[in-house]
């Protein structure tokens, strides 16, 4: 059995626990513990079930518009991707990419485009994806070269360029695409749009095949017209749309982490104590009891950091340090207790689609998309150096 102990911690509150209890008791009826050999099939699938039970709701913003508050709930969908994760990594896929590629939506887009697109996202019946980084342009936004150029009339813009490593790319219906507009220079001159599927000079150039499975590609734009009305925000301030987004998203990475590393903790577990070996039982070895005690310290830390990031942003606080640091702590500390299980498995724990496997090919790619653990680090630097600097004023 799990340990739940953590949904006491005050960071939460009682609708907070019984979110978690009902959504876990879901997942256990509706998804399958294991990858599938058709993923595009898989992905759409689960995006459908998610809609229909309620639980993409908590992925977007405003009760008006299918969600479940007129705000996004942080801790509320890294609970969701905390559970999820623990059953399935594509099943956690699913919901972060319907939150994350509808988020500027949600943020700062117009009320009509949030009563077009909310909905449909809130009950799966639109599949979302987010379509920020560039072959030379994925952690340092201002490379980026994909650009956009009003028309005289004002009525388009023409789209030239590529996205890559884009996340549902090739399945969604719909992607919010940053592009350089030209207000300013670097960051201060990109802009967002939402770009539905089948849009003529839109192409999806490639499907990319990673270590676990997930929809993924490469998408083009050849003189691609989008309408104004689908720009996301004002001109030039797409910079601003793209971090406020990820500032709610990058802590639910560490909760998605977390659900990895709970779950090889709770394999570990239950291998170590079932294990026989020279006469005893795996978790007698003092070398086993010294790890176990590393992988749930571990844990906890990460936890802590995760949820008083979460915490903090639904006060309506600035989180970027707090919200690095979670991503950092808690990707880098799955790693290593899901390294930490295989290893307690032997041979059983490099077999194909057994739990500790998927989780260790699951958890690979955390430590990267949404700016690698590099990233956090000069990102909480670069905070605590401006922050030194304002007292200093």
């Amino acid at each position: 059995m799990a340990d739940k102990s953590y949904l006491e911690w005050p960071f939460f509150e009682a609708r907070h626990a019984e979110l978690e209890r009902q959504l876990d008791a879901w997942a256990a009826r509706h998804i399958a513990q294991h990858h599938e050999a058709d993923v595009d099939a898989a992905c759409r699938r689960l995006v459908r079930q998610l809609g229909e039970g309620g639980w993409l709701s908590h992925a977007i913003g405003g009760s008006a518009y299918g969600g479940s508050g007129d705000g996004i709930d942080t801790r509320a969908i890294c609970l969701i991707r905390e559970t999820l994760a623990r059953h399935n990594g594509l099943a956690d896929f699913a919901f972060a990419m319907q939150g994350l590629g509808s988020g500027a939506i949600s943020l700062h887009g117009s009320d009509a485009q949030r009563a077009d697109y909310l909905p449909r996202v809130a009950r799966g019946e639109a599949i979302a994806a987010f379509a920020l980084s560039e072959p030379q342009a994925g952690s340092d936004v201002a490379a980026m070269r994909c650009a956009a150029v009003l028309e005289q009339d004002g009525g388009h813009y023409v789209l030239n360029g590529e996205k890559t490593w884009i996340s549902n790319g090739g399945i969604a219906d719909f992607y919010v695409v940053f592009a350089r507009t030209g207000e300013q220079p670097g960051a201060r001159g990109i802009s967002a749009f939402i770009v539905d599927a089948g849009t003529p000079g839109f192409d999806i150039a490639e499907r990319i095949q990673v270590i676990a499975p997930h929809p993924l590609a490469r998408l083009t734009f050849t003189d691609c017209r989008i309408p104004a009305a689908r720009r996301i925000g004002e001109a030039g301030q797409g910079f601003k749309v793209a971090m406020a987004t990820l500032d709610v998203f990058r802590t639910s990475v560490a909760a998605a982490a977390l659900g990895f590393a709970r779950r090889a903790l709770d394999e570990a577990l239950a291998h170590a104590t079932q294990r026989q070996m020279f006469g005893q039982v795996l978790s007698d070895f003092q070398l086993t009891q010294a790890k176990l005690a590393q992988m749930a310290t571990g844990v906890d830390a990460a936890a802590l950091l995760t949820y008083r990031a979460a915490w903090l942003r639904d006060q309506g606080r600035k989180v970027t340090k707090e919200a690095a640091m979670a991503k950092m702590t808690a990707t880098e500390t799955a790693q290593q207790v899901i390294d930490a299980a295989l290893q307690m498995f032997g041979g059983l724990g490099v077999v194909s689609e057994q739990p500790v496997e998927r989780l260790y090919r699951e958890i690979r790619a955390l430590r990267i998309y949404e700016g690698a653990t590099e990233v956090q680090q000069l990102i909480i630097a670069r905070e605590l150096l401006r922050e030194l600097n304002h007292k200093e004023a």
